[in-house]
């Protein structure tokens, strides 16, 4: 009998923690299953949508006031273009995403994306427009110098590279053509360390289908031309080098030590590059040769040193072959 007994105390003992077991609350689910329950039930977020100017001001109130002096604000105000109270989205993009996140991930900032994500920015307004012509041909555009190394939109018009005064402009042109300023602290150089013009006087920093990004005048000519008018041709006898090379044939535009800007501390130094020895225009009636004896200048004499002494319109000439006159 008392294994009957223990039989059946066996028995219940089971049936006590099985009921036991069934009745058991359910263990908590971890902050990582949570989680992804959450994400997998939370709707999936759409494109991110046109919030408003008004909206970016709220935050950005200082950046505003700058902006609305600034010509970029003609996108705010002018329907025509399509940004109509939403100019700061035209570079930024779609804004609703970064007003309820506050991150900076979710706005597009030109000044943080590669150069040609930058200049593709800029160029959705200002492709066609001849300033930007030569644009691949530059060695702005084929060193990826990105639209924002040199412009701001936010700045006032006061601040801003556009329409700044030319030292503002050479300032920050020096910052990366050191090289290039430093020939201006040459004795005799076109007077951009005063402030009296600048590096856009000269060259198109979008770009230029001439060599240097030269910037051309009139008829397509180098922009020395604009301020050295009386050099320009055409001319009836002309002086080959000015037709096919261009100035910087026998000047330095940014600084030298002969006063004349030429690439030579000497004039005849400059001239006997081409007429050493060389046959002058005329020659078989003349004899005249340029050089070291035997030649009919000789350069031994001090008067024959100095070409442009009887060569006056070294330059073009619409009287004689030999530009004396």
């Amino acid at each position: 009998m008392p294994s009957v007994a223990a039989f059946f105390l066996l028995i219940s003992a089971g049936l006590f923690a099985s009921g036991q077991t069934q009745s058991s609350p359910p263990a908590e689910k971890t902050a990582a299953q949570q989680e992804k329950e959450k994400a997998e039930t939370a709707p999936s977020p759409g494109p991110a949508t046109f919030i408003g100017t008004e909206m970016c001001q709220a935050c950005h109130e200082d950046i505003s006031k700058a902006f609305g002096r600034n010509k970029h604000h003609t996108l705010e105000v002018d329907k025509k273009r399509g940004w109509s109270e939403k100019s700061c989205e035209s570079c930024h993009g779609p804004g609703s995403k970064h007003a309820e996140s506050m991150a900076a991930v979710d706005i597009l900032n030109p000044s943080k994306m590669s150069p040609r994500q930058a200049d593709k920015s800029c160029l959705k307004c200002h492709l066609n427009q001849p300033s930007h012509v030569g644009r691949i041909q530059g060695g702005h555009g084929r060193g990826e110098i990105s639209c924002v190394s040199c412009h701001s939109v936010h700045k006032p018009e006061a601040t801003s590279i556009v329409g700044a005064k030319p030292a503002r402009v050479n300032q920050l042109c020096a910052g990366c053509h050191n090289d290039t300023w430093a020939q201006f602290q040459k004795p005799f150089k076109h007077r951009l360390p005063e402030g009296a013009m600048s590096c856009v006087d000269c060259h198109n920093p979008h770009g230029s289908l001439l060599p240097k990004m030269a910037r051309t005048v009139n008829a397509n000519e180098p922009g020395c031309n604009k301020c050295h008018s009386d050099k320009r041709g055409p001319f009836t006898f002309e002086h080959l080098p000015v037709k096919t090379d261009g100035c910087a044939a026998c000047h330095e535009p940014h600084g030298s030590a002969n006063p004349r800007m030429l690439t030579r501390h000497e004039e005849r130094f400059v001239c006997l590059e081409c007429h050493a020895n060389l046959g002058a225009p005329g020659a078989a009636r003349s004899g005249t040769l340029g050089g070291v004896p035997p030649a009919f200048h000789d350069l031994r004499n001090p008067r024959f040193r100095t070409c442009s002494t009887c060569h006056v319109k070294i330059h073009g000439s619409h009287v004689e072959r030999s530009l004396t006159r």
